[in-house]
């Protein structure tokens, strides 16, 4: 008898599963992918894509998946969505879709706003295949310098300069050459990496399988005796690397992507997952970081979908039963109601559970749960200059540069979070420089004789608090003088590196946590979102925190789902489209990816036989 149970058991499962990991067809497809159309320019015709203003007979009839916020998370899960035959509707609160992927343009000059570089999009890559599919094939990338980072830590006579090489044997090679004496150090680093980037797909695996079977994996420690990478995942980026080495310069290496927590309340594996994002070459889009909206939006058109801006979302609906069936949007002095199976919001755990949730939902001891597992991530001031000049005429480089004024990042970012507001403005602790007209060759053409920069660093939200009631570019003389003393400082330490720019600035703009908030409705500035903090990346933190809510048909996607950046966001957005439709879509992408290395392989045969003959 028990034996029955067991084998009608283990064939539900086995059915499940299969229909889980094959029962829904793909959302991608090789036919799918085209070559590239010629760039479009007429910024009228890219406006009537990414500016499309909300009105109720633009909303498309049927709807299958209302998606709040237009980021790269809300894209990807809404153009996936929309390949897999549902009827999409993105609604974002900007005037322009495209959330940190879009752009701004001032005074004839272009900047970037959240997009500075990105890696692993190579040839065949998962990440380039992504994209390929979410764009339909029209995404194209520049392949920066090889040398695509340089670090400075230090200030003046005691400063030292450190260059990042991609390549996959050159990365090492070249930091070896600067730290002769770190060799096994750097060795054990570098092994970390290639674990952490082979095997996050576990950690991933976590928010797909059932929570139940999740967290006995892990609990039992079978997990662990499968790979390092879920104890990995929780250790403290410090304690790790000072068991590898005493050298803070080097220290500083291991951890100079700053992303609001310092290295003591960070995971060892995130910090190595970001320098390894890179190995393979740094990019950037062609066009701009706006073509990565303008392009999806296309493809979310394509299949029945659309993408309007100008839609403020006040609330989503939630019925009797606990479901959500769609969301009220602000339009002018009244909600309009927009309705749908399923909701995907994309706007980050603080602002969907405390601010869109009615009262009586959000204060359910399970959203509470939810909500308190995270914490608000940390604000940031962006410097954006504009120049008269050329990048040659300048010396400006499509290198990014770090900047570090000693190397005990912990203590620096401790020190600069307790200032008071007063005093912070004149000890920043650490910067980071970009240049964006010198990393798109298109640039010269949309912008010629000009060049533009891109200062930004961490700042705390309560400095600029006390204007939080203001309105954007109404905020008064107070709060102009205070972000210009951020901005002054900044800026002249940039002018350290480039001093031909200071007497070429014809245009400066700042951006502050309330700027954030008000264009991005990031919560109390935060372009990271949610902090990135240890706790956070605990293998059972990992497990629950997934796209799936206490509230039925209602899911999260982006940076909130599995970590912060444009490749983080984006998987999150095909973590989120693959619990809607119940199917990983990681699995088609693979499959993906054996056809194109075949592909690969005989055209490459078929090039070897031709030199042959």
């Amino acid at each position: 008898m028990w034996l029955l149970i067991v084998l009608f058991l283990l064939v539900v499962w086995a059915v499940g599963t299969y229909r889980y990991l094959f029962g829904v067809a793909s959302p991608f497809s090789l036919e799918s992918v085209r070559p590239p159309e010629p760039r479009e320019f007429d910024q009228k015709k890219r406006d009537k894509v990414i500016k499309q203003g909300f009105s109720v007979d633009k909303v498309p009839q049927d709807l299958d998946v209302i998606v709040i916020g237009s980021g790269i998370g809300g894209l990807t899960a809404g153009a996936t969505l929309a390949k897999a035959g549902k009827k999409v509707l993105v609604l974002e609160q900007h005037e322009q879709a495209g959330g940190c992927c879009h752009t701004y343009t001032e005074k004839g000059f272009e900047f970037d706003v959240g997009l500075h570089y990105i890696g692993q999009v190579h040839e065949n890559s998962l990440l380039r295949i992504a994209f390929d599919q979410i764009t339909e094939g029209q995404l194209e990338f520049q392949k920066l310098n090889q040398h695509f980072d340089t670090i400075h830590i230090g200030l003046e006579e005691d400063k030292r300069e450190y260059t990042i090489f991609s390549g996959k044997n050159e990365m090492k090679t070249h930091l070896l050459k600067q730290f002769p004496a770190e060799e096994e150090a750097i060795e054990t680093f570098f092994k970390i990496m290639k674990i952490s980037a082979k095997k996050t797909h576990y950690l991933a695996t976590l928010k797909l399988i059932p929570q139940w079977i999740a967290l006995f994996l892990l609990k039992s420690g079978i997990a662990n005796l499968v790979s390092p990478v879920f104890r990995l995942s929780g250790t403290c980026a410090t304690d790790f690397m000072n068991t590898l080495t005493k050298n803070k310069d080097l220290q500083i290496i291991f951890s100079y992507f700053f992303y609001g927590v310092p290295p003591k309340e960070s995971s060892i594996l995130i910090n190595a997952l970001l320098l390894h994002h890179y190995k393979r070459g740094a990019y950037y889009p062609k066009g701009g970081a706006s073509e990565i909206a303008f392009h999806i939006i296309r493809t979310i058109q394509k299949y029945g979908g659309n993408c309007l801006v100008r839609a403020p979302v006040s609330q989503i609906l939630v019925n009797e039963k606990g479901a959500a069936y769609g969301v009220k949007v602000r339009k002018g002095q009244e909600d309009v109601e927009v309705h749908a199976p399923v909701v995907v919001s994309n706007c980050g755990v603080f602002n969907t559970f405390q601010k869109l949730l009615p009262p009586e939902v959000r204060d359910k001891q399970d959203v509470q749960t939810r909500v308190n597992s995270m914490k608000h991530g940390r604000g940031s001031i962006l410097v954006f200059s504009g120049f008269d000049g050329t990048e040659e005429e300048l010396d400006l480089v499509s290198t990014n540069i770090w900047l570090f004024k000693n190397n005990d990042m912990d203590k620096s970012m401790e020190e600069f979070f307790a200032l008071s507001k007063e005093e912070a403005p004149e000890n920043i602790p650490m910067m980071f420089i970009t240049v964006p007209s010198a990393k798109d060759p298109e640039a010269k053409l949309r912008h010629p004789g000009k060049s533009c920069m891109t200062i930004l660093t961490m700042v705390k939200y309560e400095w600029f608090e006390e204007w939080k009631d203001t309105t954007v570019r109404k905020r008064g003389d107070d709060y102009y003088d205070y972000k210009m003393r951020f901005a002054k400082n900044l800026f002249d330490w940039a002018c350290t590196l480039f001093p031909k720019i200071k007497d070429k600035l014809v245009f400066q703009d700042v951006a502050t946590p309330l700027t954030n908030m008000h264009y991005l409705g990031s919560q109390r500035g935060a372009m990271y979102s949610s902090e990135h903090n240890l706790e956070r990346f605990y293998a059972e933190a990992v497990a629950r925190n997934r796209c799936s809510t206490p509230i039925e048909n209602l899911y999260i996607s982006g940076q909130d789902v599995f970590s912060c950046g444009i490749a983080g966001a984006l998987h999150g957005g095909l973590l989120c489209a693959s619990s809607v439709l119940d199917h990983i879509v990681y699995i088609d992408l693979l499959l993906l990816k054996k056809k194109l290395k075949r592909r690969k392989a005989r055209e490459l045969a078929q090039m070897s036989k031709k030199k042959l003959h």
